[in-house]
This record gives structure tokens, C-alpha cells and sequence, in this order.
């Protein structure tokens, strides 16, 4: 798949059966991240693939920061978030390692991973994997974090689910990407710096 064809034509896929990416799939996509806009060239992106068992131990570590949160967290819900790492075969999980003293701000870094992540995205499609970035609380609460080895100050930039397509796809609606331009104001607005 060419390119283009892969950026027109992206979609997420929510339902993702086996097999996961292999290998070499893999390494096609932890390439494809290394390519993305990345100033300084700090390169503050980290990578997990958990399958298997690991998913089980996502789905604990999920639990266990739940009941953290609200130690009556009641057993539906618990159950929910012990189950969300089964929905693929294959979890990516992107952080951006991030260095709060380095001349170029923390902001670039998580926006350089979430590039990175994007690359991901586009080389799973181009292979035919299905693929959904999902975040949410987790990605954002500190048990979580630690668990799987990063500080605090790090950030959970995504969840990345891997997987066969399994089921119907949804079709984004086409749009008019003009309507999402605007135009440098004539004036500036009062009180702004002249």
C-alpha cells in the first residue's frame, strides 16, 4: 500500500481477534516510529508489547489502581478493567520518557511519541493489522505508571491494541478538509501585545 492510500484511508478497529503482528511486523512498525518528527532528536518514546499472560497482568495493575481510587469499587466494574487488555491479541504500550530539564519542552516530547505512535498506526493498516489507540484514567494514573516502570512525570501517550480485524469496519464519513482552515485575523484583539 502506498503512502497516501494508507494516510486517506486509516481507520481504527475496535474489534481485534488473533493472530497478533509477528515479528517482523513488529520491527516494521517500531521502524515506521523511529521516523517521526522528533526535535532534538531525543527519541523520549518507549515501547511494551504485552500479550498473553502480560494482558492479564495489565488488566491487575488496572484493578489494583481502581480500588486505589475507590477502594468500593464495585465487582462489574472491576471486572470491566480487568478484562479491557483481552480486547486484542497484542498491546502496544507508547510513553514518552519524558526529560523535564532538556532545552526542548516536555509538550514536544509527548507530542514527538504521539507522532511516533501515529507511524505505528499507519504501518499496521499498511499490513493489513488492526489497530485502535485507546488512553482513558490509566494511561494517566501513577500506580499504573510505576508498574510498568516508568516515574510519574512520564506519560502514558496510549494503549495501542493490535490485532486480525474481526468484525465490520466503520467507515469514517468523508469531509471537506477546508472547513477545518481559517484565516489569519485582520486585527488583533484588544488587550493583545502590539
Amino acid at each position: 500500500m502506498d503512502a497516501i492510500s494508507a494516510l486517506h484511508n486509516r481507520v481504527s478497529i475496535a474489534v481485534l481477534g488473533g493472530p497478533a503482528p509477528d515479528a517482523a511486523q513488529r520491527d516494521v512498525m517500531l521502524r515506521a516510529a523511529m521516523r517521526a518528527p522528533d526535535h532534538g532528536v531525543l527519541r523520549p518514546w518507549r515501547f511494551l508489547f504485552l500479550e498473553g499472560e502480560q494482558r492479564e497482568r495489565l488488566g491487575q495493575i488496572f484493578v489494583e489502581a481502581r480500588l486505589q481510587d475507590d477502594p468500593r469499587a464495585d465487582d462489574d466494574a472491576l471486572h470491566k478493567l480487568r478484562m479491557k487488555p483481552f480486547r486484542a491479541p497484542l498491546i502496544l504500550v507508547a510513553v514518552a520518557e519524558t526529560d523535564e530539564a532538556h532545552r526542548v519542552p516536555v509538550l514536544e516530547q509527548i507530542v514527538a511519541t504521539g507522532a511516533a505512535v501515529q507511524n505505528i498506526m499507519l504501518a499496521a493498516h499498511a499490513m493489513g493489522i488492526g489497530a485502535m489507540w485507546r488512553t482513558g484514567g490509566m494511561a494517566r494514573h501513577p500506580h499504573v505508571k510505576a508498574s510498568l516502570g516508568f516515574a510519574d512525570k512520564d506519560e502514558i501517550v496510549g494503549f495501542i491494541y493490535l490485532g486480525t480485524p474481526a468484525g465490520a469496519v466503520k467507515r469514517v464519513p468523508e469531509e471537506d478538509p477546508d472547513q477545518y482552515l481559517r484565516s489569519l485575523p485582520q486585527a488583533l484583539p484588544q488587550g493583545s501585545p502590539q
